[in-house]
């Protein structure tokens, strides 16, 4: 963002980039995570779930990516280490289950951090709405994607 992009959002630039770093971290946890069970998933059904969750692992890296593109254009600095990732996010990281074969205990923390992340999301946009613009549309399209994600997982519960 210029100057001028810059200077009207009506936020504390400093306070907004802290926010986005621990989106964006929470997201390198959540692509780690996913992409992890993705590959030692086993038991009924794993080629599909290894699937769906490479797929959703690919969208979590894709918002990484769009929120250190922000952060960088607020002027500011992704978190550079992955060593500090935990420390930044918003929840911390959780460990997949021992048993690669229990696709509902996978069910499960996918659909819990999908409903954390849709936390995060949603006080993000409350705090940007009407006072930037740009931050705002990024933080409501990730949200609609994690609202998804979500209610895909939650239907693979109620199965």
């Amino acid at each position: 963002m210029g100057k001028k992009a810059r200077a009207i959002v009506d936020l504390s630039l400093k306070d907004l980039v802290h926010d986005l770093n621990k989106a964006y971290a929470d997201e390198w946890l959540a692509f780690y995570l996913y992409w992890y069970m993705a590959q030692v998933v086993s038991g009924k059904a794993y080629e599909d779930m290894s699937e769906l969750l490479n797929k959703l692992a690919k969208d979590e890296l894709e918002h990484a990516q769009e929120l250190a593109d922000l952060i960088t254009k607020l002027g500011g600095i992704p978190v550079a280490s992955p060593m500090d990732l935990e420390k930044h996010a918003n929840a911390p990281y959780t460990s997949p289950p021992k048993n690669s074969a229990d696709i509902n205990r996978i069910i499960r923390i996918v659909s819990e951090a999908e409903a954390g992340a849709i936390e995060v999301y949603n006080k993000l946009a409350k705090k940007t709405c009407g006072k930037d613009h740009v931050t705002y549309q990024l933080i409501t399209h990730i949200l609609s994607e994690e609202v998804n994600h979500e209610e895909m997982f939650e239907n693979l519960l109620d199965r």
